[in-house]
């Protein structure tokens, strides 16, 4: 009896420690994370830096809009996810005349909107209107004055619409006419200057051709990319779905984006090592040198078409005396900046235009000298800085722009006895505050498609959608228009110099560093492309 109790005994003991360490077991597997959830499903979670203000393509500004819009929307063209050259994407093809001003685009026939309304060249057309209608108020607008009178349009100079060179020839056939030459056109007709909007939609929410109505809520918006907004909770996410009329939905293999506005880079990264986004927007500078040590495969750093700089405001003491605004300039020490503070790879800029596109290089430079910037501030009436109030630096909040601000603040009190004060805006706040001109010095970022030279300087012309400045120089303006009528690329180059000499000249911004693209990207994510713009077409994307 004792001896059959013992040997229940063992055998209960048995099982309870088998079934002990089945628990154990189980407990101690990993949790499933936030990412991995989603990629059941075919959802890739981004951090998309701000809150976008508007999805409509056609007046926004800001990258984290592009990012989003560049789902919902097709052009013409599109642009090769690697070399950013010219690829068929709404057009199916196109025909160029012999003297390069007359392109005729033949669109698809199976292109359509997302609510299945067929998509034909009267919708680009259309569009195209809406973006040159002065009510509309567009920064993006001047990226169409190759057009054929679509400056004076846009200006309102010319009424009559059929006057500018766009023409419809049947559904699926667009003629544009250049009023000039124009090589980089197909490329840059990817962007979202030139993406169409649904009209038939905006008609029924508010006045077209004018900004804010409702058309661009998730139960609203029609477009025709290839995914489709499902979903904008403010402040918390923006997903898009997989579009089932997108022309070329066969081939797209992500189910979803899910963008999450992540305006602090330290609760990016955070949120990126949790498991909760697949890829970042940026990576806190802080972060970078321990990527690089810990976990290099999944620190990304590329060349990136664009510059950060400052814009001064030239209506605005004290930067109505250019001496000011270049003893600013020449009291950066660029090289210093990138090395220690922001160490992303960054190239001092002491020029606004990247060099080397189109085989450009700007003979014009801002030097860096301490005692000329001293003795220009002397004979502005500011010795040692004396005399000059503080100056407010308006900033978009995020930790990188900071920290650059704050270099900047040390060095000039340092070596010229001025004090800078800071001041950062929520992302749409300061959108604002930047295009009503309500500031003295303003961090600004520009990310332009790198086909051409002379689209970097034009931002600065006195009908620049980008100038915010308040300067204006009549002679840039004349050199600007002679770019652009001549074909003749040696010509082109030294009316560019000129024009770049005279933007170093005024100095109504002033230079920093050309961008490298940084971010973190978790390993599942499969064909993503890098290229000069930080566009990895989402269509092409798959998670492992």
């Amino acid at each position: 009896m004792m001896k059959d109790s013992a040997v229940q005994w063992i055998w209960w003991r048995g099982v309870s420690l088998g079934l002990s360490l089945l628990v154990l077991a189980t407990g101690c597997r990993p949790r499933e994370t936030q990412i991995q959830q989603a990629a059941r499903e075919g959802i890739m979670i981004v951090g998309n830096g701000a809150e976008p203000p508007d999805l409509d393509p056609q007046t926004i500004t800001g990258i984290p809009e592009r990012n989003v819009v560049m789902t919902l929307f097709e052009g013409l063209t599109r642009n090769d996810p690697e070399t950013l050259e010219a690829r068929p994407g709404v057009a199916e093809r196109w025909d160029v005349s012999a003297d390069g001003l007359v392109y005729t685009f033949h669109l698809r026939a199976e292109a359509k909107w997302s609510d299945g309304t067929p998509l034909t060249a009267r919708d680009f057309y259309e569009s195209f209107k809406r973006q040159l209608t002065p009510s509309l108020a567009s920064s993006n607008a001047d990226n169409m004055y190759d057009v054929v009178n679509a400056e004076r349009y846009h200006k309102g100079t010319l009424t009559d619409f059929t006057q500018v060179g766009f023409r419809v020839i049947d559904d699926r056939t667009l003629e544009v006419r250049l009023s000039h030459p124009a090589g980089f056109l197909l490329k840059t007709m990817a962007s979202r200057t030139w993406y169409p909007v649904p009209l038939h939609v905006m008609v029924r929410h508010g006045d077209p051709y004018r900004q804010g109505s409702r058309w661009t809520r998730p139960e609203n918006l029609v477009g025709n990319g290839p995914f489709v907004l499902k979903e904008w909770q403010p402040n918390r996410h923006i997903e898009v779905r997989k579009s089932p009329t997108y022309w070329n939905r066969d081939t797209v293999k992500l189910e979803g984006v899910r963008f999450i506005p992540l305006e602090s880079q330290t609760a990016e990264e955070a949120a990126f090592r949790a498991g909760q986004l697949h890829k970042t927007e940026q990576v806190p500078l802080t972060k970078i040198a321990v990527y690089q040590t810990e976990a290099p495969e999944k620190l990304h750093v590329h060349p990136y078409s664009g510059v950060y700089y400052f814009n001064f405001n030239v209506k605005r003491a004290p930067f109505t005396d250019k001496r000011v605004r270049q003893a600013l300039a020449m009291a950066v020490d660029r090289g210093s900046l990138v090395r220690n503070v922001t160490k992303g790879g960054e190239i001092p800029a002491y020029h606004f235009t990247p060099e080397g596109i189109g085989g450009y290089v700007s003979r014009a430079r801002t030097k860096l000298d301490f005692d000329e910037a001293r003795r220009l501030l002397a004979e502005a009436g500011f010795p040692g800085g004396r005399g000059l109030p503080p100056i407010t630096l308006l900033y978009n909040t995020a930790e990188n722009h900071r920290v650059i601000a704050e270099a900047l603040q040390q060095k000039w009190r340092e070596e010229l006895g001025i004090e800078l004060k800071l001041e950062n805006q929520e992302w749409k706040v300061y959108l604002d505050t930047v295009d009503n001109g309500d500031y003295v010095m303003s961090r600004q970022g520009l990310i332009m498609e790198p086909y051409d030279p002379s689209q970097f300087l034009k931002v600065f012309t006195s009908s620049g959608g980008f100038n915010r400045t308040g300067w204006s120089n009549d002679e840039y303006d004349r050199l600007y228009n002679e770019v652009m009528a001549t074909a003749d690329d040696a010509v082109r180059q030294e009316l560019m110099q000129r024009m770049e000499a005279i933007l170093t000249d005024e100095m109504p911004i002033l230079p920093v560093y050309y961008y490298t693209s940084r971010f973190l990207m978790d390993q599942s994510v499969q064909g993503w492309k890098m290229n000069l713009l930080a566009m990895g077409p989402y269509e092409q994307v798959w998670l492992q």
